[in-house]
């Protein structure tokens, strides 16, 4: 079955590169199945379904699995649209006009399949890592939404297992494959804004208040429960901190800063031509406690950051959402849906913004799809994601330790501080979830 697998790939990927090929072959018109890239979904709840949604409008992929350890739950009430197993697989059977597709409760089912070309990765942060080094170990590769890892190590693992599979890497940060976002990079990476001082990242807050019932129950017995928790601290239940808000509590996420970091200061690395780099000092500020009853993340957060040749970056809800790059001779600050500039012309359609030319993305899930049959890298592959978020990581350990660090990106290590370093690296993995 490996072997049909790679067959399918490579005739698709040789189709690619011939100028003759018909637009049916090339997706503009359904394929033949045997054609199709197989699909595989973990973590079928309101980003999974909406992520996987967006490749069952992709004419030569096809959705063949889900898996969620619940068959039916919901984000925010105990009513509305469901998610789950039940509600993804049903989702499939109506897109194809077909049966409900096959389900599974444990992630690692799905991953054996042998007809199973691609997994995406819809699940909390805690899971990441576990369930993407799972996926490439079998051969398959990977769309995993931001921010890549949940601990700063198992982003290491991860970008490294892909360079060692030669695997296929999508992370979902859909900025990048944006055209506002692209040319602000544009802008700022053919000087056009003089020499860069400084850029404001504008991230979200987070909140005071708990979402729903905050009464704990204790869940322990409970397997789906248990499948939802896997490599995190085994919790008491209580409905204000899962599903959609489990983000708010560290033991899941990494509250508002590591789930946007991965949106906005990725842009930012990306103008900065820090893809494969990162700052050279992290300073965080002005980290508040919640009065929330069942999180722990901070509602507001500041990182203070130096790059290369001086450049001073800083994050958090202090400043204005998206991202602005201050020059010498101007500014641009882009975020979603809008782009402004201290020089207009620069921002009408026909200004050609120099030499510098931003990898350029028909869509993310296009860009995957097209990726896998090229085997070319895709826009936000592993280390790019990881590098991204990096500057999160090393904020909270600087707010743990109260001093900031001096970072040696090409090494990814804190200079002359161990326990900074140590701290960092540190990772907890309840058994039997671990890395491998």
């Amino acid at each position: 079955m490996k072997k049909q697998t790679l067959t399918r790939r490579r005739f698709l990927q040789n189709a690619a590169t011939i100028a003759i090929v018909p637009a049916a072959v090339l997706g503009r018109v359904q394929a033949a199945p045997s054609n199709r890239l197989t699909v595989g979904l973990i973590g079928a709840g309101g980003r999974g379904t909406g992520v996987m949604n967006s490749f069952l409008g992709e004419q030569d992929a096809q959705v063949i699995g889900v898996c969620d350890p619940y068959e039916t739950h919901f984000r925010d009430k105990t009513a509305g649209r469901a998610y789950g197993w039940k509600p993804a697989a049903e989702m499939v059977g109506r897109r194809y006009k077909t049966k409900p597709c096959a389900h599974y409760t444990d992630y690692r089912e799905l991953c054996a399949r042998k007809d199973l070309d691609i997994v995406i990765i819809g699940t909390p942060d805690h899971w990441h890592a576990v369930q993407t080094l799972e996926a490439l170990r079998n051969g398959k590769d990977v769309y995993c939404e931001k921010p890549v890892t949940h601990f700063f190590a198992e982003g290491q693992a991860v970008y490294r297992e892909v360079a060692k599979r030669k695997a296929i890497f999508q992370t979902g940060s859909q900025q990048r494959s944006d055209h506002r976002f692209r040319l602000a990079v544009e802008i700022v990476r053919n000087g056009l804004l003089g020499d860069i001082k400084e850029v404001q990242v504008g991230l979200p807050g987070g909140t005071h208040n708990d979402n729903g019932d905050t009464t704990a129950r204790d869940y322990s017995e409970h397997k789906d429960y248990q499948l939802w928790t896997g490599p995190a601290p085994l919790l008491d239940y209580t409905f204000s901190r899962h599903h959609r808000n489990w983000r708010w509590h560290l033991a899941y996420g990494g509250g508002q800063l590591m789930d946007w970091i991965g949106h906005h200061n990725d842009i930012c690395h990306w103008a900065l031509g820090e893809d494969r780099g990162g700052p050279t000092r992290v300073e965080a500020k002005n980290f508040t406690q919640t009065k929330a009853k069942t999180y722990n993340a901070p509602p507001h957060y500041e990182v203070h950051c130096e790059y290369a040749g001086g450049i001073r970056t800083s994050m958090g809800p202090h400043n204005t959402m998206g991202m602005k790059v201050i020059g010498t001779e101007g500014w641009v600050h882009v975020t979603r849906g809008k782009i402004t500039c201290s020089k207009p012309a620069l921002l009408k359609p026909d200004f050609n913004p120099g030499p510098f030319k931003g990898y350029l993305s028909p869509g993310h899930t296009r860009n995957f799809l097209d990726c896998v049959k090229s085997r070319k890298e895709t826009i936000c592959p592993a280390e790019t994601a990881h590098r991204s978020i990096t500057p999160g990581h090393l904020g909270y350990v600087s707010n743990t330790l109260g001093r900031a660090l001096k970072w040696d990106a090409k090494k990814e290590q804190v200079t002359g501080d161990a326990e900074a370093q140590k701290l960092l690296t540190q990772m907890t993995h309840r058994k039997p979830w671990t890395l491998g």
